[in-house]
């Protein structure tokens, strides 16, 4: 199929184009190929078809699935020439006339923060541009609000709700963004409220999405472009202290919630930033341990500062399998 298309681009014969866009949408969808000669075909076919405008069911859906094949492409490097412009018109549109579904928004979110990691210019037009930290908060306080979390857990695996899947997505997309994106906004501190209202609505019958949030929030402590300030603001250390809380905590939900605070800690020691002024980083020190203290962790904390030191952060296995029971029972 692969060599097909590829054939027939280099030959410059022409081909049916709901054919041509049917090829791109499975082959993509299935990851047969992420190869620049094959992108250089799908990416302009699929923004072709997704750019269509007419307000029709059909359309929608034609468009949801050309978007939702190209979030599938991975974090190789796609030129902008070949998608930035109209992309760009596709979600500016849509934050104007609410053309596109919820799956087919999100799509193109994805497909444009993963390009972050092969070129850092596009922070811009996605932080001031297309507003991306407002738009995701939009979008996840909607979706919290339209989730039906008190579903049977039973229930819930038979048949997840299009609005739980639609909350995962945006969760792990966010936490891209929060982990490589170095250009922070003060009103990003919405975006770390919306995420802190997903995890306190889901904590009690979604676990696995309650913890994406703290594994978020764990990116978002360890890029250094994020302002602790905001994390407290945002509520987030508040809630990965609930987190501990929880009688059912596993292992790696504690490893993600104690890096949270060493790295919170190593930043507040004084190297976090030159231009914070020592006034302010002693207050906003003594704010996040005044928590600490409040809920009883704060020896905990202090405990494993000194493992965290001698242990390879990336290796999760170097933990002991018991060290959520003996962090619960200090």
């Amino acid at each position: 199929m692969r060599e097909m298309m590829i054939d027939e681009n280099k030959k410059k014969k022409e081909m049916n184009e709901k054919i041509l866009t049917d090829l791109c949408e499975c082959c993509l969808t299935l990851g047969f190929d992420f190869s620049f000669e094959f992108l250089s075909i799908c990416v302009p076919c699929l923004l072709k078809a997704a750019l269509k405008k007419e307000e029709n069911e059909e359309t929608q859906m034609e468009v949801e699935m050309a978007l939702f094949a190209l979030s599938s492409i991975g974090y190789c490097k796609v030129p902008k020439e070949m998608y930035l412009s109209e992309l760009k018109e596709i979600i500016q549109y849509h934050q104007e006339h609410l053309n596109l579904t919820q799956l087919a928004y999100q799509s193109a979110w994805q497909f444009l923060i993963r390009r972050i990691l092969c070129d850092r210019n596009l922070e811009d037009v996605i932080v001031n541009e297309l507003h991306f930290g407002r738009e995701a908060a939009r979008e996840l306080k909607e979706l919290t609000r339209n989730v039906d979390w008190k579903r049977g857990k039973e229930e819930e695996k038979e048949k997840e709700t299009k609005e739980v899947i639609m909350t995962r997505r945006w969760i792990d997309i966010v936490d891209n963004f929060l982990t490589w994106c170095a250009l922070w906004k003060e009103g990003f501190v919405m975006l770390i409220c919306s995420v802190v209202q997903v995890f306190r609505a889901a904590k009690v019958n979604n676990e696995e999405i309650s913890s994406r949030c703290i594994y978020l929030f764990r990116s978002a402590a360890f890029n250094w472009n994020m302002k602790v300030e905001d994390l407290l603001k945002g509520g987030a250390v508040d809630a990965v202290l609930e987190e501990m809380k929880q009688s059912t905590l596993d292992d790696e939900v504690t490893f993600k919630c104690l890096e949270f605070f060493d790295f919170i800690s190593m930043r507040l020691k004084g190297k976090e930033e030159e231009k914070m002024e020592e006034e302010k980083r002693k207050s906003m020190k003594k704010k996040v341990f005044e928590k600490l203290e409040e809920e009883g962790y704060e020896d905990a904390i202090a405990s494993f500062h000194e493992t965290f030191q001698l242990l390879n952060k990336e290796c999760y296995d170097d933990f002991p399998l018991d060290i959520s029971d003996y962090f619960l029972n200090i």
